[in-house]
């Protein structure tokens, strides 16, 4: 299952109402950090897929969704589990690093 993009206007019907554990890549075109996780993001959700789900919200525009998880910096991660955060990271990391946060919250 590759990693799905999800908007400030579809943020609630796929991370809050989700029914398995969501990950969520706050993320920006122009920021670097962001573009080095992002072939790892996607390589874990094809092989986690059965676990969790990997979103991508685009910070520029997608301003409200930023916003209500009080992002500060990009890459940001977030863990959302029956609609809650129940994890988060800042910055970019090697894909074994994600793998380890991910499997550890969910």
């Amino acid at each position: 299952m590759a990693t799905v993009a999800v908007t400030d206007d579809t943020f609630e019907a796929e991370v809050i109402k989700s029914d398995k554990p969501v990950v969520v890549d706050i993320w920006a075109e122009w920021c670097g950090p962001c573009k080095q996780i992002g072939p790892s993001l996607e390589e874990l959700s094809e092989e986690m897929g059965d676990q969790v789900k990997i979103v991508k919200v685009d910070a520029d525009t997608n301003p409200q969704s930023v916003m209500s998880m009080g992002v500060r910096g990009i890459p940001a991660l977030f863990i959302f589990k029956d609609g809650q955060i129940i994890s988060n990271r800042t910055g970019a990391a090697p894909k074994a690093a994600l793998q380890s946060w991910i499997a550890e919250s969910i």
